[in-house]
């Protein structure tokens, strides 16, 4: 009788663990009252206009101006967000476990278990966690600079599930992982699926399959990451920019948290 085969789906204990967070979150945020979660906001979503207050607080100053004199109710929202000016360094992963309601959480769920799977049984529990905070941050990042004045919070795990699909493509195609096989899946067993030798980075953008997967999620990142969701209550979402730092951090830093032997970087 042939072995069972491994699927690229079978999902880790960490991932479940971080799922079961992410939705224990939502529930919470569904239970407090509208003011404990704009609070819940205020203290936990990233703001960039907070960060930049610390360093060129004139710049932020004028965007409360212009706001001020456009719509009263904005720069009320613009000037709570703002808080007292700190920057609350925590927030560039804490707004990681937020979501704008349960189908913003459970489209990331659905994506980070797919992909986030194969990537936390290479690089094994401890490496991921330090991966997918690094993902984080370098989402939160990318979107500082292109709204270094902006005092919107935003949230959600995107640019951490754009790490894990980043990072995806640099194993799961080739021959013996889990999508390198007939039929999709390899005829390779066990841990072994996901530590076959990886594509080197030089060699993504000359990949058919690594192209395609790049092309989908452009595709899907113009569809759910230009289109920002609102929470209700806020105008709270994650952009588009933070995908792609979460993304190109993932590509790129792929090789220092794999511990795999056989990769040819």
């Amino acid at each position: 009788m042939p072995a069972k085969r491994e699927k690229i789906f079978n999902i880790p204990p960490v991932i479940l663990t971080l799922l079961v967070v992410l939705f224990a979150i939502q529930a919470l945020c569904d239970w407090l009252s509208p003011e404990q979660f704009l609070r819940l906001l205020q203290n936990f979503s990233f703001v960039p206009g907070r960060f930049t207050f610390q360093i060129d607080p004139d710049r932020v100053t004028d965007v409360l101006n212009a706001l001020a004199r456009e719509d009263e109710l904005k720069m009320q929202a613009a000037l709570f967000f703002l808080n007292n000016g700190e920057p609350h360094y925590w927030t560039v992963l804490t707004y990681a476990f937020l979501h704008g309601g349960w189908a913003h959480v459970g489209m990331n769920g659905l994506w980070f278990g797919a992909f986030g799977s194969a990537v936390a049984r290479r690089f094994g529990s401890g490496r991921f966690l330090l991966f997918c905070a690094g993902g984080a941050i370098a989402g939160a990042f990318m979107h500082f600079l292109t709204h270094m004045a902006d005092l919107q919070p935003i949230v959600g795990a995107s640019a951490v599930v754009s790490a894990a699909m980043a990072a995806a493509i640099r194993f799961v195609f080739q021959p013996g992982a889990p999508l390198g096989g007939t039929l999709g899946f390899s005829d390779v067993e066990g841990d072994d699926l996901y530590r076959q030798p990886a594509l080197p980075l030089r060699d993504v953008f000359s990949d058919r399959q690594a192209l395609t997967f790049l092309a989908f999620w452009f595709l899907s990142n113009f569809l759910f990451g230009v289109m920002p969701g609102s929470l209700g209550l806020t105008d709270a979402t994650i952009a588009w920019e933070a995908h792609i730092g979460g993304f190109l951090f993932g590509l790129i830093a792929f090789r220092w948290f794999d511990p795999s032997a056989k990769i040819v970087h």
